[in-house]
């Protein structure tokens, strides 16, 4: 079988999913980032790995990625999916508190580093115009890494983790103007520079203005009617096509796809399908962040590295020297804090994937010697690959640093508080949550009803559309920090699910269930609920209390005697339990008329 036999990306396809396969496990256990083990992937499987033995040992053809622009077009939308999760994390609200930070550091950041780069970039023979663009490309850094290293190590929502995103958000934003200088200094026809600029931003400004409309119009009468279908394939193509088309539609108007996507994210992020479809993509983003790695990785020219060792070091070396010099000035400018301000000045300073697409658009535009160019990239992919190291040890330097009070501008809390978690919002969950209000206890419904949430969002509860049996659909919702799992829905199948999912999450989570019957009750006790509460026999002791209280037995014989009959049947289905150790029960009690009094 020969090369040929396969359809085209097929091979590299099949390399790259036994990649994953192989990569993530290993580096997990290892306790090292994944996004290293893709990285090294990518170099080993590459046209300057086992790609250059190939001539050789023929063989080996079926073990290399030999044509990167089969994996590269769809490897661009890991960054896409992946700014727009964190579009779906934000909301406009919640990104507002780190508008200093996007428009006040941000700037700062890539024109001081702009300068400092440029000025080396002359130093090696480049015309000013030039160095100065590429100084811009270089100030850059890497989304698609940073980020996920920051969420390996939990900390996207500290005060380093939102100042880093609020910078990486404006160098995106930074990628349009230039990509415009770039392709103003490769085009020598005559015309206006002023007229050039407004032709390119316009469409900019236009299509961004026309998301932001049209998609608080459309997106979440989309999504209702979607949900209502209740077909999880099409709420999967529908979460696709906004991905997909949003970023299409940024890309047409001169922007990066990145940041249609985003803006998605965004408008999405306040209406109650958030969560369902952040589990949705979930899996997506991982493989295609993880292709996106292996892509990186095959441009690593590793015989540039051992021709020009001097110059392709020194290039990243001074790089990350001088972006976390300039970087660490600004935000001590700004009055961050030391501690945050050191550990992202690291964590930023190795250069990101746009310097890809700006530098070879400058070789292109025969701006950059070849030499230059093709040793500059090398030199970002190294620094790129640094970036999981430089994380570990700017977190170690900051701990060394004093503490100081925190300035670093947060969003509000969303899903990190301690909440009671109400599955299903019929009458029964509508009650319960009544009853948490009424004891000043937060909570979140959830429901997979479209309807019932619309109505109740509308309303002001806070509701969430999504399939609760799932267990990384709970994790979005807290259920690490929940007080509690209230288990309301009247599908017998549905209960025990849900119970599975929150007991395997959480050993020690409180979890109270609506059962049909006793039988039901006790099959929800072996699987580790806290309380059942049987339908059938709650309506029998309420039937039970009436009639005795109207025919004139004192209300208090009443009251206890329905207590030891509920203790009674509690003790009956927990005995029907398999042996070993047992969950303390706590009994479910009506009010007593002492209690009331």
């Amino acid at each position: 079988m020969t090369e040929a036999s396969f359809p085209a990306g097929t091979r590299e396809t099949l390399l790259f999913l036994a990649t994953a396969g192989l990569v993530v496990p290993a580096f997990t256990k290892l306790r090292i980032s994944p996004v290293l083990g893709f990285l090294f992937a990518g170099i080993a499987l590459g046209p300057y790995g086992i790609g250059a033995l190939v001539d050789s040992v023929p063989a080996l053809q079926y073990l290399a990625i030999s044509h990167q622009a089969r994996i590269a077009s769809i490897a661009e939308f890991g960054v896409v999916f992946l700014l727009f999760m964190l579009g779906l994390e934000l909301s406009f609200a919640r990104l507002a508190t780190l508008r200093r930070l996007i428009f006040g550091l941000g700037p700062i950041q890539v024109v001081a580093s702009a300068l400092g780069l440029g000025v080396a970039g002359m130093a090696l023979g480049v015309a000013p115009s030039v160095a100065l663009v590429i100084g811009g490309a270089v100030a850059l850094s890497s989304t698609a890494i940073v980020v996920p290293v920051l969420a390996e190590r939990k900390r996207l929502n500290s005060p380093t983790g939102r100042m880093a995103f609020a910078l990486l958000l404006f160098q995106d934003l930074a990628v349009a103007p230039l990509l415009f200088a770039v392709s103003v200094l490769a085009d020598h026809e005559p015309g206006s520079l002023g007229l050039k600029l407004a032709l390119t931003l316009a469409p900019a400004i236009l299509a961004v203005g026309a998301l932001v409309v049209v998609g608080r119009l459309i997106l979440r009468p989309l999504f209702h009617l979607v949900a209502v279908a209740r077909s999880t394939e099409l709420f999967t193509a529908a979460s696709l096509l906004v991905i997909v088309g949003t970023g299409a539609i940024t890309a047409a108007s001169g922007l990066s796809m990145a940041i249609g996507a985003f803006i998605a994210g965004l408008l999405l992020a306040e209406t109650e399908y958030r969560r369902e479809i952040e589990v949705t993509i979930e899996p997506f983003k991982g493989l295609l962040l993880g292709l996106f790695f292996v892509s990186v990785g095959t441009e690593l020219d590793l015989s540039r590295l051992f021709a020009t060792p001097a110059l392709v070091l020194g290039m990243a070396v001074g790089l990350v020297a001088i972006k976390a010099l300039v970087l660490y000035g600004a935000a001590r400018l700004l009055k961050m804090p030391r501690r945050v301000s050191a550990e992202v000045s690291l964590l930023l300073a190795p250069g990101g994937e746009f310097a890809f697409v700006l530098i070879n658009q400058a070789a292109a535009g025969a701006l950059l010697p070849e030499t230059i160019s093709a040793s500059l990239l090398v030199a970002v992919t190294l620094t790129m690959i640094a970036t999981p190291f430089m994380a570990r040890g700017a977190e170690r330097l900051a701990r060394r640093l004093p503490a100081a009070r925190n300035t670093v501008p947060l969003p509000p809390p969303d899903d990190g508080q301690a909440r009671v978690l109400i599955v299903g919002y019929g009458r029964v969950g509508q009650l319960v949550a009544e009853m948490v209000t009424g004891h000043n206890l937060p909570y979140l419904a959830i429901d997979d009803d479209p309807a019932v949430v619309a109505r109740a969002r509308d309303a002001g509860v806070p509701i969430t559309f999504g399939d609760a049996t799932r267990p990384d659909f709970l994790r979005l919702c807290g259920l690490a920090q929940a007080r509690a799992l209230v288990v309301t829905v009247s599908t017998t199948r549905v209960v025990e699910q849900v119970v599975a999912a929150g007991r395997g999450e959480r050993a020690d989570l409180t979890i109270v269930a609506r059962a049909r019957d006793a039988a039901h009750a006790a099959k929800l006790y072996e699987a580790g609920v806290t309380d059942a509460v049987p339908e059938t026999i709650e309506a029998s002791l309420q039937l039970s209390e009436a009639v005795l209280v109207d025919i004139g037995i004192p209300m208090g014989f009443v009251i206890a005697s329905i207590h030891e009959k509920r203790d009674q049947y509690r003790r009956m289905l927990n005995a029907s339990e398999p042996q070993g150790p047992r969950r303390e029960r706590r009994a479910i009690r009506r009010p007593t008329a002492e209690s009331k009094a």
